[in-house]
């Protein structure tokens, strides 16, 4: 009672009032908490009502990932049947950046361990990472075609590597190593700006696409499309169930018109020089062999390729440059559109001789003969055989640069040929007076008509282009275009490519006389009877047309090139081989290379009956 009086004395000397006010404090908590809870509530039934539908797509996001399953190349098989470009099996690595650790030490250590595995820089990873980061519940594909070593150590080390996943997949298979990997091409995963470029067509990160030759034209066909599998995984990662499957569709099959065995025969031919060797049937265009060397094995770029690998690559003569497409001076190749030129223009008759002699002096310069003698007087075919240069230079002069330019255009010279490869393609140059100005500065000399008329001076020509003009010859006047693949590039091994009324989807009429076809098929006849051709004359081989080429390359050595066709009297290939730098004359050098084709072909030392050619019976011809 004392206290309650002393404290009551107090209050009333401080003047304060204390009714009620134990009550306050309660009160003001109580106003809180419903403000807090009304805030609450009202959040809440903001991210219920009117953001419930993302917030459930992100929430699904976070449990459900996608993984993509990459579709098989179709495979390239040859014109019967045996597989040029395949698949094998391989393991990819993966990583699923939702399900690595949220810790960016720990992170760290995970990427860190799997660069060390993989033998690739962390730096690498993450740039991956981060190019993908707009999408995390998908798959970001590392590396691709790891060895079975790498493979062993992820799987044993896999509690250490949360979110990184191995996969068994389908790499691209040369089975024959370097065999026509010009043509064929080779694949490897596509870089940012080619990313970028395909993302429209549905291309993403980590795809292969074909970087050359015929896996790049025909990417769309070969390519296949993506498939793959919605899952459901824990926190974890783990998956715990499948949502949702879609097959991947592989790519169609395309069979091409390459002579496996052929190739080969050309390959071996080749051998180890510089250069190139081209072989296409005459009556259609189609390409039934071509090697360029120095060359390189496709197999190498179905893994991950090293700065100093690739420059290891393009340090051993620039292997990949296909020089069966690459331009060159023609040389005396070129004689057949001189001798075209000379006589459709009216200004020699098929039977014109002239005198040769050891050189002609023209605008001051003396331009010699080969031989520095001459070969007395010459008819078109005499010339052609001996490969007389004076009596070319007569034929230039009197039909004139622009006649030349005609011609060399109406054969396919200064354009593409229209094959397949037509992005790697060179065009040639045929060289004229506007274009010297421009690129040179100076006028248009003589001497410039006197140079081309024998394939030299400016003029540049590719083996393709050289074997398109051959193929002129040997069917009577037509201009082909060379192909790869028919009219249907989706077939099976099974089915022969598809079958054509005629050859005139091929194939364009030059116009010219029959009197110049027959002279330029006598002359060339007479190339390998009686001429600088002799080293293509075999018995055991049919009738042989073809025509020697030797172009100077000053400081270094000349050039070398042989052409033919056979049976002469009713062609079915042709086959043009050409030596970069080799030394030499043509018809020393290129032409045993032209015959060793031929012996393929027609079946020299073979059982059976010589003279009866691989393409005996063609789907595009039916049977000869």
């Amino acid at each position: 009672m004392a206290f309650y009086q002393r404290f009551a004395s107090f209050s009333e000397k401080k003047g304060g009032r204390t009714v009620g006010r134990q009550y306050q404090s309660v009160v003001i908590m109580l106003l809180l908490s419903l403000v807090m809870v009304g805030g609450i509530g009202s959040r809440l039934a903001y991210l219920q009502l009117v953001q419930g539908e993302r917030n459930r797509e992100l929430a699904e996001d976070n449990r459900v990932l996608l993984l993509p399953r990459r579709p098989a190349r179709g495979t390239i098989f040859d014109r019967n049947g045996e597989i040029l470009v395949g698949s094998r099996l391989s393991h990819s690595v993966s990583i699923w950046p939702i399900t690595l650790p949220k810790d960016d030490g720990k992170r760290s250590q995970v990427i860190a361990k799997l660069a060390k595995i993989l033998d690739i820089p962390a730096s690498e990873i993450n740039e991956r990472l981060a190019l993908d980061s707009y999408n995390l519940t998908k798959s970001v594909p590392i590396a691709r075609g790891i060895s079975s070593a790498q493979t062993t150590a992820l799987a044993e080390y896999s509690n250490e590597l949360p979110g990184v996943r191995v996969e068994a997949e389908a790499v691209r298979s040369y089975p024959r190593g370097d065999l026509a990997a010009h043509a064929l091409g080779y694949t490897g995963e596509l870089n940012d700006d080619e990313l970028e470029e395909l993302k429209e067509k549905q291309y993403r990160l980590g795809d292969v696409i074909g970087k050359m030759g015929l896996e790049m034209s025909l990417e769309d066909t070969l390519r296949g499309q993506w498939g793959g599998q919605q899952v459901e995984v824990d926190s974890s990662g783990q998956v715990l169930r499948v949502l949702g499957e879609k097959p991947s569709i592989s790519g169609h099959d395309v069979t091409l018109t390459l002579d496996l065995k052929l190739q080969q025969a050309a390959e071996k031919a080749l051998g180890n020089q510089i250069g190139a060797i081209v072989a296409i049937d005459p009556r259609n265009g189609a390409v039934r062999a071509m090697v360029s060397r120095p060359t390189f094995d496709p197999n190498i770029f179905s893994a991950r390729i090293t700065e100093a690998q690739w420059q290891q690559i393009q340090s051993r003569g620039y292997p990949l440059v296909n020089r069966a497409i690459r331009a060159y001076p023609p040389a005396s190749t070129f004689k057949i559109i001189t001798t075209t030129a000379g006589i459709e223009s009216g200004k020699f008759t098929p039977d014109t001789v002239l005198q040769t002699y050891p050189f002609l002096t023209i605008g001051g310069i003396q331009f010699w003969d080969w031989n520095n003698a001459g070969f007395g007087p010459l008819g078109f075919r005499g010339a052609m055989a001996m490969s007389s240069d004076t009596f070319f230079y007569q034929i230039g002069r009197a039909v004139g640069e622009k006649n030349l330019e005609k011609w060399m255009r109406n054969y396919g010279l200064g354009a593409k040929t229209g094959i397949e490869l037509g992005e790697e393609e060179d065009e040639g140059l045929v060289p004229n007076p506007d274009w010297k100005e421009k690129v040179m500065g100076e006028g248009w000399y003589l001497g410039d008509t006197i140079n081309a008329s024998i394939g030299q001076g400016n003029v540049l020509a590719t083996p393709l282009q050289i074997a398109v003009m051959f193929a002129v010859v040997a069917n009577g006047g037509y201009k082909v275009t060379p192909h790869f693949v028919s009219d249907s590039v989706a077939n099976s091994a099974a089915e022969p490519a598809a079958s054509v009324a005629s050859d005139d989807k091929w194939r364009k009429s030059l116009g010219l006389a029959p009197s110049t076809v027959q002279v330029l098929q006598d002359g060339l006849r007479e190339v390998v009877t009686n001429g600088t051709g002799r080293a293509v004359s075999d018995s055991k081989l049919p009738p042989i047309a073809g025509k020697s080429g030797t172009a100077e390359a000053p400081p270094f050595e000349s050039h070398t090139w042989f052409g033919a066709y056979g049976p002469a009297d009713k062609p079915e290939i042709v086959v043009v081989a050409f030596g970069e730098h080799s030394g030499g004359g043509g018809g020393s050098f290129a032409a045993p290379m032209v015959k060793q084709v031929l012996d393929e072909y027609f079946g020299v030392n073979k059982a059976g009956n010589p003279g009866t050619g691989a393409a005996a019976v063609d789907p595009l011809l039916g049977t000869q």
